[in-house]
């Protein structure tokens, strides 16, 4: 009977074969198995270890060690000889044994190389095995080590191997740096914890149940692993519940965080809408795109703050903003206010929200980003936004200000009137944005003063920035800005440095939240948010907005001589009218790269991604080491080297 069978398998893997074959060619692919001895020379190899015996990925086999039997196989290890060949007939023969109760005993032998597998001796038991689906194949394997180099395919494969030192799991593979890390702390182990036998098998059962999952959703047709997925997933589900939950379950889960998942698909996965670009189209085109069932005429608005705004002066702008846009705009939003207390449970205040009927959420502050992300998962009908920037996350929008504009114009203050050409500047955290705002102020001060040089300090890594600054000798420091339009300057943003260490204001670009919520929530009434989606398809929306939108404003002293003051009206109408770019000028890097010649356009992205400084800035970007306690936990979110970091300890699976 088993050989009966095994002949109508090879049939139907011959068959399997000829559309594989057919398929690669019509793409213009290469139809046969790959040959390890012909992507291969020595100066690409640092050495060879034998790993003795494992279970194989089936899927991870792709080739064969040397080019002999090169055309019996289709890329996949269907066979594509005929029925009546010696080929077939040992094929069939080893079909038949693995039918029997003998089956398939002996392991092949192959190599690997980059996390892929190439048969050396056993083709045609792979070829079965593979016919009949089966997950892992065992055999002998002698594991190739690439030559180390900066190629990031090289990179990834390096950190694989100190993973399987550790974990003994081949199943598992990154597309990007850093993805072995955060799956070993995602489980709850330390960076050098060796797995049990029983933690690896938990980990495979999970695994494969989420693999499952992932594949029935259109996974294979993404350019990411099952494993860059898993991470996602586990940005919203503890890691327990892979062993509490069936494939269907999964599944589901999986599907309302989907628009996540194909994002780490792409090169650039944050789309930036600066506010020169038209974030709220007419009703007319809208209607024609969209429908009019879309455009509501009226908005239930839901802010939630963390701390409550009398103790935030950052809270206090934003409720500020919430304020203006709720007097402006009263026929057409109701709005309603969440203040969160330091031990409150943050996920049960969204979902109040949502349960009040929120059609709008705006959260004030950076470290709220994880609870929007899973509410906006549970809610895919609700808007939601987070106040923080360069975060990849589809499924809620980001919103943040170009302050860097105003901190220009300071700049050219700073540098017309300073009398010793050093200036100081405090910057706030090594997070994205700030580089440029740095940049940004030593630019403008080197438009009016071409020999100044701005002294550099962090309030995040320094008990007292100013007496720091004040040590060096400058005559001039740019302190935080103002949160709000109407707050009174005292020693906020551009001061000069008088007799007894006093500091008197002259300038200092605010933050207008008020503005920015007026013309978004305009926006959304008029169909901005879905225009977005049309146009940013597949990425995440990160909204960066500066002073042509009102968002960012400049507040000069009234005894600020006349001719500064000029020309910092003329610099701010200039960036308005957008007849002036602050970075389009010539500049270097303090290591004396050339950044721009003056002839280069930097795009949104280059300015918000920034983590360098300019020659005529003088002090660094503090390491992670450096910073106090209290500012880590947001550099760990939006800090400029966020992705370098060591991941920290989660759950458990056990």
């Amino acid at each position: 009977m088993s050989q009966s069978e095994a002949a109508v398998q090879y049939a139907q893997a011959l068959k399997a074969g000829q559309k594989t074959y057919k398929e690669y060619v019509l793409a213009g692919r290469y139809p046969y198995l790959q040959i390890l001895d012909e992507i291969l020379n020595d100066s690409m190899v640092a050495g060879n270890v034998d790993l003795g015996v494992i279970n194989i990925p089936s899927d991870q086999i792709v080739g064969t060690k040397g080019e002999g039997r090169r055309t019996a196989f289709a890329a996949d290890f269907m066979p594509l000889l005929a029925p009546d060949s010696e080929f077939a007939m040992k094929w069939t023969e080893l079909c038949a044994a693995h039918l029997s109760d003998e089956g398939i005993r002996d392991p092949i032998r192959c190599y690997e190389y980059m996390g892929r597998f190439y048969v050396q001796e056993g083709n045609k038991r792979v070829s079965v095995l593979k016919s009949f689906r089966s997950p892992t194949i065992p055999g002998y394997v002698t594991r190739v080590i690439p030559a180390y180099s900066d190629d990031e395919a090289v990179v990834i494969y390096y950190e694989f191997m100190d993973f399987y030192r550790l974990s003994g799991v081949y199943q598992v593979y990154f597309s990007h740096r850093g993805g072995f890390a955060k799956l070993q702390a995602a489980l709850g182990f330390d960076p050098d914890h060796v797995w049990t036998e029983d933690e690896r098998r938990r980990f495979q059962s999970a695994f494969h149940y989420f693999e499952d999952a992932f594949n029935k959703l259109g996974g294979k047709k993404l350019p990411i692993t099952t494993a860059d997925a898993l991470l996602v997933w586990l940005d919203f589900y503890p890691i327990n519940s892979l062993k509490e939950l069936s494939v269907p379950e999964i599944g589901k889960n999986l599907s309302a965080v989907w628009s996540d998942v194909k994002a780490k698909a792409l090169a650039e996965p944050i789309a930036v809408n600066i506010d020169d670009e038209d974030e709220a189209p007419s009703k007319g085109i809208l209607n024609r795109i969209f429908g009019s069932v879309f455009l509501p005429n009226h908005l239930n608005v839901a802010f939630i703050n963390r701390p409550d705004p009398i103790h935030s002066n950052w809270i206090a702008g934003h409720d500020l903003g919430r304020r203006t846009m709720e007097q402006a705009m009263s026929r057409e939003v109701t709005v309603q206010s969440y203040n969160l207390e330091p031990d409150s449970d943050v996920d049960a205040v969204m979902e109040q929200a949502a349960e009040d009927g929120a059609q709008v959420i705006f959260a004030t502050t950076a470290p709220l980003i994880t609870a929007c992300r899973k509410l906006a998962a549970k809610h895919p009908d609700i808007k939601v936004l987070n106040c923080s920037v360069a975060m990849p996350y589809t499924g809620v929008r980001t919103y943040y200000s170009r302050i860097y504009e105003g901190k220009f114009i300071t700049g050219a203050i700073a540098g017309a009137m300073t009398k010793t050409g050093r200036i100081g500047y405090i910057a706030s955290n090594p997070i994205y944005g700030v580089p440029a705002g740095i940049n940004a102020f030593a630019l403008g001060a080197r438009l009016t003063n071409p020999d100044a040089r701005v002294s550099l300090a962090w309030s995040c890594a320094s008990e007292d920035p100013i007496s720091e600054l004040l040590e060096q000798g400058v005559d001039l420091i740019s302190n935080r800005d103002i949160p709000t339009p109407n707050q009174n300057q005292g020693s906020w943003g551009l001061c000069s440095v008088e007799p007894g260490r006093v500091l008197k204001p002259l300038a200092s670009p605010y933050w207008d939240w008020g503005n920015f919520y007026i013309r978004l929530v305009t926006s959304i009434l008029h169909g901005g948010w879905e225009a977005l989606d049309y146009k940013n398809s597949g990425k995440a929306v990160n909204y960066w907005w500066g002073m042509r939108s009102g968002t960012v404003g400049l507040k000069l002293a009234d005894d600020l001589p006349d001719g500064v003051r000029s020309l910092a009206n003329i610099l701010c109408q200039g960036i308005i009218d957008g007849t002036f770019t602050v970075f389009h000028r010539k500049y270097s890097s303090q290591d004396g790269s050339v950044i721009s010649d003056g002839n280069r356009w930097l795009s949104p992205e280059d300015v918000l991604h920034m983590d360098w400084l300019c020659d005529c800035v003088d002090g660094s970007i503090p390491s992670y080491d450096e910073l106090l306690p209290m500012s880590r936990s947001i550099v760990k979110l939006q800090g400029v080297y966020r992705d370098k970091l060591p991941p920290e300890k989660e759950g458990s699976l056990l």
